[in-house]
């Protein structure tokens, strides 16, 4: 599903008047990370039970850019227990951005929809440098002992993502599945609009989108 919205959100600005690129890489210079931001990298890392030195991404992958603004659509798998300890750093205080308080809710309210998609092995133990970094992992859908090490290892990248944006002069819009528009006198999810989205909703979308980078 998550690659039929991301289409659908191509077409909307394929038809718009913004320049933009889609699929976009940045890559990343580690000496743009001062002391303030391995500390927060560092801590956040320990938080989530890391047991080794905190690894760093070479290069970030979005949705789309424009100008510079980078846009990053979030499934529910980003919306956990995990995500919700990496969105109480330091970088969300020091830092401007507009979605970290509705993601701490969302995180609290649809870790149900993550359960729903991410408690396959692949998802849930991850990769085998989550499996490095964050242990063995516990049975899936048990959060005691090292729990998901997968999901732990997407939070911290999304945290990653999050700080790297900004210090290479980045600023982030990141879209939950859950967020709502008003459309027809009610309120509507943003993905499900995209799954089925006319002429009418796309010019609403599309303005949604230019608000956001307003």
């Amino acid at each position: 599903m998550q690659s039929l919205i991301i289409r659908q959100l191509d077409e909307i600005l394929q038809e718009s008047d913004l320049f933009f690129d889609s699929g976009f890489d940045l890559d990343l210079n580690p000496n743009f990370l001062d002391e303030n931001s391995k500390d927060w990298l560092s801590e956040a890392y320990q938080e989530l039970g890391g047991k080794s030195d905190y690894p760093l991404l070479e290069k970030l992958k979005f949705d789309f850019k424009i100008n510079r603004f980078v846009i990053k659509y979030d499934d529910e798998s980003h919306f956990n227990r995990y995500r919700s300890i990496t969105l109480r750093s330091d970088i969300y205080g020091h830092f401007s951005f507009t979605f970290s308080q509705a993601y701490k809710r969302l995180c609290r309210t649809f870790e149900k929809d993550c359960l729903k998609v991410g408690m396959q092995n692949r998802a849930w133990f991850g990769s085998p440098m989550a499996k490095a970094h964050f242990g063995e992992g516990s049975d899936p859908g048990d959060f005691f002992d090292e729990g998901a090490p997968g999901w732990k290892l997407l939070a911290y990248n999304d945290l990653q993502m999050d700080l790297q944006s900004r210090l290479h002069g980045y600023k982030l819009i990141r879209i939950a599945p859950y967020e709502t528009l008003m459309i027809g006198g009610r309120l509507q999810r943003i993905d499900h609009l995209l799954m089925s989205a006319n002429d009418d909703t796309k010019a609403i979308i599309l303005n949604w989108l230019k608000r956001k980078m307003a």
